[in-house]
């Protein structure tokens, strides 16, 4: 559940550095790529974005978005 979410992220924080620039564009299509794999509607994928600051690609991440759904 989204508990399991937020204690992995404040885990994961103790061993990264956040920084920018932040862009998520890429990884939005890589996650649909991953989705489109699966074929038979057997598996579904939640993409939670969760950032420290400003996103540099705002515009693209934007256009990522509404182009996978």
């Amino acid at each position: 559940g989204i508990e399991g979410v937020l204690e992995a992220y404040h885990r994961s924080l103790r061993s990264v550095q956040l920084y920018g620039p932040t862009n998520f564009a890429p990884v939005v299509n890589h996650v649909a790529r991953s989705a489109a794999e699966v074929l038979d509607g057997s598996q579904y994928f939640v993409l939670l974005i969760i950032t420290d600051g400003v996103i540099s690609d705002m515009a693209q991440t934007k256009e990522a978005i509404v182009n996978v759904s």
